[in-house]
């Protein structure tokens, strides 16, 4: 088996960084802060796909379209964040954490 698809199996199989149990009231507000920018990151990356998509006839399209069309993509995007998202909270929740460590040893 190649050395890369090895490395990547691996890396699949590892239990991700925010499966290790954080009770102080600093970890919930970087796990609430992550998740939060992954929602506005992935309401963003859907906005730019529906962008190029044009209304039907059913709703007429017009302004009211445009704008409930952006607060139905953030509800997507915030929907999207809370079955798991694509693992970049648990990413921020960890660098923001490593960060507060290192601010609280100074």
């Amino acid at each position: 088996m190649d050395s890369a698809v090895q490395s990547t199996a691996l890396l699949a199989t590892q239990t991700p960084l925010a499966a290790k149990p954080q009770a102080t009231p600093m970890a919930a507000r970087a796990e609430k802060a992550a998740k939060d920018y992954e929602s506005v990151f992935i309401s963003q990356m859907l906005g730019a796909m529906f962008s190029g998509i044009k209304s039907d006839g059913i709703t007429g399209g017009g302004q009211g379209e445009e704008m409930f069309r952006s607060l139905i993509i953030n509800e997507y995007g915030k929907s999207i964040a809370a079955q798991g998202g694509f693992g970049l909270a648990d990413q921020m929740k960890a660098q923001l954490l490593k960060h507060q460590e290192v601010l609280d040893s100074k």
